[in-house]
Order: C-alpha cells, then sequence, then structure tokens
C-alpha cells in the first residue's frame, strides 16, 4: 500500500508539472492564403528588449490534430522548465501537423527529397519569417528539431531552407543522404533508438555517414536498449541542451 501511495503521489506531481509547463504555451494561428497552422508559443519571463533565440518542434505522427494541445505530449515542455527556462531562455514554437498530413515531401521509396514542401512545411517556414519580423527573434540562433514524423520534417527544413537555420536535432527520424553536402555547414546531433521497429536507425546511421563524408562533423547517439521512444532521453539531455543553445551562424 505505501509503495502504491508513494506511485500515485509521484504521478500526481509529474502530471501538476507538466499541466504548469503547458500553461506557459500561449494558444495561436498562423494564417496564410486561407491556411490555418495551429501553434503554441512559450517566451521567456525574462528581458523583453533582448533578443532570443527560436526553437522550431515539430511532434510526431500520433499528435497530428486541430485541438492545438497534443503536440505538447512529448518533448517540448522539458524547454519550459524552471530551471531550463532560467538556463537557456528561448522562444519555443510548437506547431501543430493536421491529420492525414505530413512536414516532409520524401520518396518513401529511396528517401529522395521531392522538389516541393507540403503545405504544412511552407506555413511552418511562413511562421517562422513571421515571428522574426514580428517578434525579438536572433536570427542567428535559429533551431529546429522533431521526434518521428518531425525528425522527417525537421530534415526536410534544413534540407530545403539550409541557410535558415543554426542548428538541428532530429530525432528517429530520415531525410535525403544526398543532399547532405548542402547541409554539412549546419551543426547536427542526431538521435535515435538502436532496437526502433518503426524508423529504420540505419537511417540515422547512414545520414551521419553521408555528413561526415561531406566533411561535417555531425553528433549520432544511439541508445543501445531503446526502441521508437528514444525522444524521452534525448529531450532530458542536459548535454543537448547545452549544445544547442551553444550553436549560432
Amino acid at each position: 500500500m505505501k509503495q502504491l501511495f508513494v506511485i500515485s503521489l509521484l504521478c500526481s506531481v509529474i502530471l501538476q508539472s507538466s499541466l504548469a509547463q503547458s500553461s506557459r504555451f500561449s494558444y495561436n494561428q498562423f494564417i496564410s492564403h486561407n491556411d490555418t497552422l495551429h501553434y503554441r508559443l512559450l517566451f521567456p519571463d525574462a528581458n523583453k528588449l533582448r533578443k532570443y533565440p527560436l526553437v522550431i518542434f515539430l511532434h510526431g505522427s500520433g499528435e497530428r490534430g486541430s485541438d492545438n494541445d497534443a503536440q505538447l505530449k512529448w518533448g517540448v515542455l522539458n524547454f519550459a522548465t524552471d530551471e531550463n527556462m532560467a538556463k537557456f531562455p528561448a522562444i519555443v514554437v510548437a506547431p501543430q501537423c493536421p491529420n492525414n498530413k505530413v512536414w516532409a515531401n520524401f520518396s518513401r521509396s529511396n528517401m529522395q527529397l521531392q522538389p516541393t514542401p507540403t503545405q504544412t512545411m511552407e506555413l511552418v517556414i511562413g511562421l517562422i519569417h513571421e515571428l522574426m519580423q514580428t517578434m525579438p527573434v536572433d536570427t542567428n540562433r535559429i533551431y529546429i528539431t522533431g521526434l518521428s514524423l518531425g525528425g522527417y520534417g525537421t530534415y526536410d527544413a534544413i534540407e530545403r531552407y539550409p541557410n535558415l537555420f543554426a542548428a538541428a536535432v532530429p530525432v528517429c527520424g530520415a531525410g535525403d543522404t544526398s543532399k547532405a553536402a548542402t547541409i554539412a555547414h549546419i551543426p547536427i546531433w542526431i538521435f535515435h533508438g538502436a532496437k526502433d521497429p518503426v524508423v529504420n536507425p540505419n537511417y540515422s546511421i547512414e545520414m551521419a555517414t553521408a555528413l561526415t563524408k561531406a566533411g561535417a562533423h555531425p553528433g549520432l547517439t544511439l541508445y543501445p536498449e531503446t526502441g521508437h521512444f528514444s525522444w524521452i532521453p534525448t529531450y532530458n539531455n542536459e548535454l543537448m541542451m547545452q549544445w544547442l543553445f551553444r550553436q549560432h551562424k
């Protein structure tokens, strides 16, 4: 009974903490050419006269929809803890991909980047440019990260817009290795579970190899006993946070 009470208390504390962190993200919409992108935005409780890094967080397939809530389920709330907001104050944006749509446009047969971005990716990039004009964004420190479906989206974004981003953290994703030379200048730290049954970890290994051959120095972390949920240790990784916020153009 005592053990059950402790577990229940711990779960209650975690839930309350998550609710407090999610409440720090305001509800927003970006509208362009009659298309709407729902997103949540975290603004640091700090000096509003200074400029801040901008973090774009792309969720996975299970968080698609239109409630403008589900995208906060995994990972992004780690940016909103008291500790991380004090150490790494940043503007954090978590857009929500609509049902039955995707961030990235790759050919699944050979993982080649297709000529045009998805409608959702176009909206994300449009939102970034709007925030650059309307908020105190440090344009030399725009970061992008995403998990699973969002990992694919992270690669899509940096391969289409290689001069926009200062760093990228793709988690259990995949991209077009033939574009490695075009993104070799971007600091990239790749994460994947070695036992991932959903997205083959070889995608990450092959991308790291292609980047290295192109002259880059990517990070590659394979969790040896982890399956698809590699984003849990990744966004709880203090070293990853420190590395990310050190990067700039």
